[in-house]
């Protein structure tokens, strides 16, 4: 049996399993196709539809086919309206977040451009594999949304739209704290964030106005605050923008080496909670070169159509499910030495399950399947 249709046999069956019912009838040979989309990413660490297909067994199932004949199919079911994020990505989205460590669950948005003129707005969840060697984190992505743009930020509109449908993917009583740069604190934004009952901690302007929560004061700014290197601002139970959201902390920590100052506005009690969460953003950062340079080239997409960026996302995230989740896996069973050193570990939990896979294909082993963290093999 080729690598490839090893490679295909194992995913299937593992999509196939964690679905609540079996598939039948058209779900079943979209979920075949899913698949073989997939295993054709992960196998040629691409996204153009000819390469991944140079991947693949044959089509949606492992009887063959001409490359041309099997870009083609793919290329169907990512014109097709039928295939959504909510019938071929939100169950395994689910089960994803049941499986993540007890504990706040931590939220991340960003955007990026993918394909050609478009960009993609992503929330993710932050996962930290910890060992006794050390810890590894990387952006799990929940759900997202493409609109044609070269570049910029969304629309608050468009933030509202992703953080609605990560309601439907988290469990009711999960604390939430969701972490955002400075185009993500919106008064809208923040407001839908607190009604949902979640924490946040973003970074805002200097030019934001801000009030007393009984507008004793006139409204001011943080720039008229005439911070200097090594000065620690914590102003609670202010008003945030003219919407007068709040009350709200906003806290301002210019730390010593940093060419300015990081201004904070968060639902949290202490400035200095609100600071060690907002730290853990930076990793969201990683998802996107993960699937792009240091990846699956998703920025290399010839695709300019939202809709089928967005159903190519559908695939190119549960590569990305699978490939992560294998490499915590290694890391806690201390399995890194196999392919990498023996007393550290500097891949990344990408770098590592890819090279995991690899090795097990090269090794004639048994493919392994996870789209879980901390959870047993799906296959």
């Amino acid at each position: 049996m080729s690598d490839n249709l090893r490679r295909y046999c194992a995913i299937q069956s593992a999509l196939k399993q964690l679905l609540p019912a079996a598939p039948a009838g058209n779900q079943a040979r979209h979920l075949n196709t899913l698949a073989a989309l997939v295993s054709g990413i992960i196998g040629s660490r691409k996204t153009h539809l000819p390469a991944v297909a140079g991947k693949v067994p044959g089509g949606s199932s492992p009887k063959g086919g001409k490359r041309e004949s099997r870009a083609k199919r793919f290329a169907r079911f990512l014109r097709n309206p039928k295939v959504t994020p909510d019938a071929f990505f939100l169950p395994y989205a689910r089960a994803l977040v049941a499986s993540l460590p007890p504990g706040p669950l931590v939220l991340v948005m960003d955007g990026s451009v993918v394909g050609r003129g478009c960009m993609a707005l992503m929330l993710s969840a932050l996962y930290e594999c910890r060992t006794q060697r050390g810890s590894s984190r990387r952006a799990l992505p929940l759900c997202w949304l493409v609109v044609r743009a070269p570049k910029g930020h969304f629309a608050q509109e468009r933030h509202q739209e992703l953080v609605a449908q990560a309601q439907a993917l988290i469990p009711s009583g999960r604390e939430v704290i969701f972490l955002g740069d400075g185009e993500f604190d919106g008064p809208g934004l923040l407001q839908d964030i607190a009604a949902a009952g979640w924490h946040y901690v973003c970074r805002t302007a200097k030019s934001v106005r801000l009030a007393e929560a009984d507008w004793a004061e006139e409204p001011f700014s943080l720039s008229q605050l005439c911070l200097q290197p090594g000065d620690c601002v914590e102003m609670p139970d202010l008003l945030f923008r003219a919407q007068g959201l709040g009350p709200v902390l906003v806290g301002a920590v210019w730390e010593r080496g940093q060419t300015e100052p990081l201004l904070l506005v968060t639902s949290l009690d202490f400035l200095d909670e609100a600071r060690s969460w907002y730290r853990r953003r930076f990793g969201v950062e990683t998802f996107f070169s993960d699937q792009k340079s240091r990846g699956f080239y998703l920025g290399h997409s010839h695709l300019s159509d939202p809709e089928r960026l967005c159903r190519l996302l559908i695939a190119t995230c549960l590569a990305y499910y699978w490939v992560v989740c294998l490499g915590a896996q290694v890391l806690r069973q201390d399995w890194q030495g196999v392919v990498h050193r023996h007393h550290r570990c500097d891949l990344s939990l990408f770098q590592l399950g890819l090279a995991w896979l690899d090795h097990c294909l090269n090794e004639n082993q048994p493919v392994p399947v996870y789209l879980r963290v901390e959870a047993e093999c799906v296959r």
